[in-house]
């Protein structure tokens, strides 16, 4: 069983982009009534996926490099890495469905 590992910009790089497997990053707010629907299922690919994909999430207020550098304009927002490679962006509330369908067609 895996977990969430909760990141900061300074950890993305040797977390996220120089890591084995490919990265599912979780951009979130505390303010964010969307985000509390969504961290379950994120919680639920974590330990489901866990021999495929590392689950990483980062609170986008305290990173403002990060958000910048991958043009995160809302919350929640999911990036999808192999290697150092953006493989799929999205921003919004997504269902726990949606986001399998959209981990089983890139990985």
């Amino acid at each position: 069983m895996s977990s969430v590992t909760v990141i900061n910009d300074a950890q993305f790089e040797s977390e996220v982009l120089q890591a084995d497997l490919p990265v599912l990053v979780y951009l979130w707010a505390a303010w964010c009534g969307p985000c509390r629907l969504v961290s379950p299922s994120i919680d639920w690919i974590a330990n489901n996926y866990a021999d495929r994909v590392k689950v990483v999430k980062m609170e986008i207020d305290p990173n403002p490099e990060t958000v910048k550098a991958y043009k995160v304009e809302g919350v929640p927002a999911i990036r999808l890495f192999k290697g150092d490679e953006l493989v799929h962006a999205l921003e919004g509330a997504i269902t726990k469905d949606k986001l399998t369908t959209i981990l089983d067609s890139n990985l």
